[in-house]
């Protein structure tokens, strides 16, 4: 554990933590002093080594001096990182040239075009190509195919010692810079081209990436939303309707009736049924105005249960349901409003369609799931339903929308789960909804 957290302590020095800014140019930022610091300690590893085996004539107190300001630029970038201000293309740009300039004075000082690490070059031109505009690219490449043709004509012209090589090595070595120098040519535009087009396509298809998700956040909110206006909707409709016969009651009563009845008791039940109504109405406010309807909600099943049970019982006082709960656990589930007006439309489907009663179970099942088991012993679903379940607009009854079944199965597909309708044997519907419980839960 010890080990992590020193690792974890390490990486996040390495990699800073961003401040509110997750561009494109920060990120780039941080690799490329990643980069920087990577190769300058490779490049130092591969310089003992070599010195071990062979002497070189290599000017150390200038390396030295060359390390510690490489090192000092890195410290730099990370206290740069940790401001708050952009990080502009420009600025990367400027130190992608601050990576070119060390490059120049330790070419420069240590063989010039012979040194393998002139071709660092085209890993700097691949992270221009990849981070920055082609504007910046195309410059980048040009000033690395100069300054590789400047150390190249620089070599070339360098008088060697014909103690120390023959003309003929001579010539084939230069031949050999001058081949090195072509490829060079040849990768420096492959990559300016192949690699900007690249990552063009690659933008491009992230911005459409994130549009898609965007239009999928929104939709799942307009359905979240809507699952839960037509279960309030539901919720209204009850209420609406005791309200409206206590009314006609009254109103077929005359004055003198009025003075001499006793009214207090419809006057309560007028009262309960407008709270009921505000209730709904409330709930309905309160889950559009937070900051995130479709933020998933955890509650456990025996709370989730009594709420259903309480609603049905109050909604529906002269209906036959049974609740039952298997097991001895009491699991958490995911469940917000929507779902709970689901189960609640589904209940009241079978509540209407059920000639005596209406079962509903809750269970544990074997795939980490748990099973809402709602049966009716009605008539059954018709076979011209069946065919289209899920469906909007879908239903056998002229006082309903047809939407229930369509944004209960939205609600709890949003949520992991599923709906799926049968008609028993033995006659009436049964509806199974499967729910996915939460990992790492304590019962």
């Amino acid at each position: 554990m010890l080990n992590n957290s020193r690792r974890q302590s390490w990486f996040e020095w390495l990699i800073p933590r961003d401040l509110g800014n997750t561009s494109a140019t920060r990120q780039g930022l941080q690799r490329l002093l990643l980069l920087r610091g990577f190769v300058t300690v490779m490049s130092v590893l591969g310089l003992l080594i070599f010195q071990s085996f062979s002497e070189l004539d290599i000017p150390f107190s200038f390396i030295m001096v060359l390390i510690a300001a490489i090192f000092a630029s890195i410290v730099l970038g990370y206290w740069r990182l940790q401001q708050r201000w952009a990080v502009s293309q420009m600025e990367l740009f400027c130190h992608l040239l601050m990576d070119v300039v060390f490059l120049v004075l330790l070419v420069y000082y240590t063989g010039g075009v012979s040194n393998p690490l002139i071709s660092y070059l085209l890993v700097l031109l691949a992270v221009t190509a990849t981070l920055l505009p082609r504007s910046f690219v195309y410059s980048f490449a040009l000033g690395s195919i100069l300054l590789y043709t400047f150390f190249l004509l620089l070599d070339m012209q360098t008088d060697h010692e014909p103690s120390m090589t023959p003309m003929e090595d001579n010539v084939v070595f230069q031949l050999h810079l001058v081949g090195m120098w072509v490829i060079f040519l040849v990768s420096a535009i492959l990559i300016s081209v192949f690699i900007t087009r690249m990552a063009t396509v690659i933008r491009i298809r992230e911005l459409n990436l994130a549009k898609a998700r965007e239009n999928e956040i929104r939709n799942e909110q307009l359905v979240a939303i809507g699952t839960l206006a037509a279960g309030t909707a539901h919720a209204l409709g009850t209420p609406l309707s005791t309200m409206a016969v206590v009314l006609t009651e009254l109103d077929k009563l005359n004055a003198e009736q009025l003075k001499t009845a006793d009214i207090k008791d419809d006057i309560t039940v007028l009262r309960q049924q407008v709270t009921r109504c505000k209730d709904s109405l409330t709930q309905l406010i309160r889950y559009y105005n937070k900051d995130n309807p479709v933020e998933e909600e955890h509650d456990r099943l025996s709370v989730f249960v009594s709420d259903i049970q309480d609603y049905i019982t109050n909604i529906h006082p002269t209906a036959t349901v049974q609740f039952s709960i298997e097991g001895e656990q009491d699991p958490t589930i995911p469940v917000d409003l929507s779902v709970k007006h689901a189960v609640i439309n589904i209940i009241e489907n079978g509540i209407k369609a059920a000639d005596s009663r209406v079962d509903v179970q809750f269970r544990l099942s074997g795939d980490d799931n748990i099973e809402i088991v709602i049966t009716d012993d009605g008539p059954g679903i018709p076979p011209q339903v069946m065919e289209n379940l899920g469906e909007p607009f879908i239903s056998m009854r002229k006082d309903s929308m047809g939407l229930g079944i369509f944004l209960a199965n939205a609600a709890v597909q949003r949520l992991g789960g599923k709906i799926e309708m049968f008609n028993r044997k033995v006659g009436g519907a049964m509806t199974l909804i499967k729910l996915p419980l939460i990992a790492n839960q304590e019962n």
